[in-house]
């Protein structure tokens, strides 16, 4: 029998609490359709109904969690060094991570092919922080590939944190990882009057949406031109 439902406390929000509540304290494994169902007071075709399946269900709880994790960080206002904001943010992912495990390894649970809801908002996040380096002409790779090594050496060392007993974590592999990240991605300064073609090419990408005079068909192909200036060997 399911339960009543009160203002703000529907089904759905009753389910997400209810799986959120199971993972954090037994894991992905502890989620079942017939434990959130009694936790939840809910039968199994509400959840159906509402999530499709399981891995519906979990993507939402993801998703869920990543919004509120971002929601108490609406105070953080940009500064005007993108590179110091990248820090900020690098810093702020790993304590989500730490303080939310089941959540953080559903969020980036491995998908051939495919990016997890929840990981792909974050990437979308982080992507935003690339750019503003890009246009202050201090990136030195293209901004996808930069994205993608920042992303795999954050959650990276997320993981490989998140492994260890809590009492030995050496909290210095993530100052180091996103040192040596920072070092290899961006310049140590904002650009010079002539910061080569590659670095011309990445800040001239970074700030094509803010162009009206090109056509989008322009902007894509101007865009691919800019994309093999800033991959080219160096």
């Amino acid at each position: 029998m399911e339960v009543a439902d009160s203002p703000g406390d529907g089904p759905r929000e009753r389910i997400l609490a209810a799986t959120a509540e199971l993972l954090a304290s037994g894991g992905r494994e502890a989620v079942s359709t017939r434990a959130v169902s009694a936790a939840a007071g809910v039968q199994a075709p509400t959840i159906y109904r509402l999530f499709g399946d399981k891995r519906g269900l979990l993507d939402a709880v993801a998703a869920e969690g990543f919004a509120a994790y971002l929601n108490d960080k609406t105070g953080v206002e940009p500064t005007a060094d993108p590179v110091e904001d990248l820090r900020t943010g690098w810093d702020m992912h790993i304590e989500f991570g730490l303080a939310n495990p089941a959540l953080y390894l559903l969020m980036n649970e491995p998908r051939p092919g495919a990016v997890p809801p929840a990981a792909a908002a974050g990437i979308e996040i982080l992507a935003g922080h690339i750019r503003r380096i890009a246009a202050a002409g201090r990136l030195r790779v293209g901004e996808e590939r930069a994205v993608r090594l920042v992303h795999a050496a954050g959650s990276g060392t997320v993981i490989t944190l998140i492994a260890m007993p809590a009492g030995e974590r050496d909290h210095a592999l993530s100052v180091l990882a996103r040192e040596a990240i920072i070092a290899a991605i961006t310049t140590g300064a904002p650009a010079t009057a002539s910061p080569g073609p590659s670095g011309a090419a990445t800040a001239l990408r970074a700030a094509l949406p803010q162009t009206t005079a090109l056509t989008t068909g322009e902007q894509t192909l101007l865009r691919e031109w800019l994309d093999r200036i800033t991959t080219q060997p160096h």
